[in-house]
């Protein structure tokens, strides 16, 4: 895995062992599967993560008391190269509801062979999220941020493969 933060942006990249159709919907349409539990804002025990496969859809967490919290929009989905989403979260770690207020995850896969997938994500426009954006942008960029949710993404991926 590389990772790179620079400016108000965070790429990182993975190899995984899949064809590139797989991974997109693993990322997407199966992120609950991948997605660590511990990284959630809402109050209840993560449930459940949703991802809803198109341009306007939203990505929520279901808790286990049946509470939700919207916490992404879809804002472009091309199977199996490219989806953009919203990053809805405050500084604080609480929903925040005001766009322009939000930063964006673009995730970008490329094939290397027919069964393997170069996955590259960029987290940027972090500044969006206002004075002291750069704890963000520290924290999304950390091993404890993109790090360990890609790297679960992969363990995922080699989980289903083997």
């Amino acid at each position: 895995m590389t990772s790179q933060t620079t400016g108000t942006a965070v790429t990182t990249s993975i190899v995984v062992e899949a064809p590139i159709e797989r991974a997109f919907s693993v990322f997407t349409q199966d992120i609950g599967s991948w997605w660590p539990p511990e990284h959630h804002i809402l109050q209840a025990e993560l449930a459940d993560m949703v991802f809803e496969p198109r341009v306007g859809g939203a990505i929520y967490d279901r808790g286990s008391d049946g509470s939700e919290c919207r916490w992404a929009r879809v804002l472009a989905y091309e199977p199996p190269t490219r989806v953009v989403f919203s990053w809805d979260i405050s500084l604080e770690w609480q929903l925040e509801t005001d766009p322009d207020k939000t930063s964006e995850v673009e995730v970008r896969f490329v094939p290397e062979t027919p069964g393997r997938t170069r996955v590259e994500l960029e987290h940027r426009n972090i500044e969006r999220h206002g004075e002291g954006w750069e704890q963000m942008r520290d924290a999304v960029g950390s091993p404890d941020g993109w790090g360990v949710g890609l790297g679960r993404f992969r363990e995922r991926l080699s989980a289903r493969s083997t």
